[in-house]
């Protein structure tokens, strides 16, 4: 089961700062527009972007593992883990694209969170 939560840990942790590098160049559409013309044009534009689509297929995907594993998994331990190291794995995936990462402050944040999920788990063992 912990596995499962890392896997939809790294589905959803990566695929973060994809989906918002994907979402570039939409001001355009929010400049151009308004109302539900804005929202539509918005839609259909996001929509036919494999730089938005692919990395939201694979977010809705690690929420499909995430629902499966809970069925089999202690929700003391599901929660903290994926949504713990969800925040770890986009961290580290926006290091990747070149977002400001925040320096030793962020670092620290991230030994805290795995110091976290470490205990939570061998609290069960």
């Amino acid at each position: 089961n912990i596995i499962g939560f890392i896997l939809v840990a790294i589905c959803w942790g990566f695929t973060n700062p994809f989906i918002k590098k994907g979402t570039e160049g939409v001001e355009k559409i929010e400049q151009q527009y308004t109302g539900w013309k804005r929202t539509f044009k918005k839609t259909i534009w996001l929509l036919t972007r494999w730089q938005y689509m692919v990395p939201l297929i694979l977010n809705l995907n690690g929420s499909l593992v995430f629902y499966y594993t809970l069925g089999k998994a202690d929700l003391s331990l599901a929660v903290p883990i994926s949504n713990s190291l969800t925040f770890a794995f986009t961290t580290i995936a926006g290091k990747f694209l070149g977002e400001p990462f925040g320096g030793a402050k962020s670092y620290f944040a991230l030994v805290l969170v795995m110091a976290g999920v470490t205990l939570c788990v061998l609290s069960k063992i």
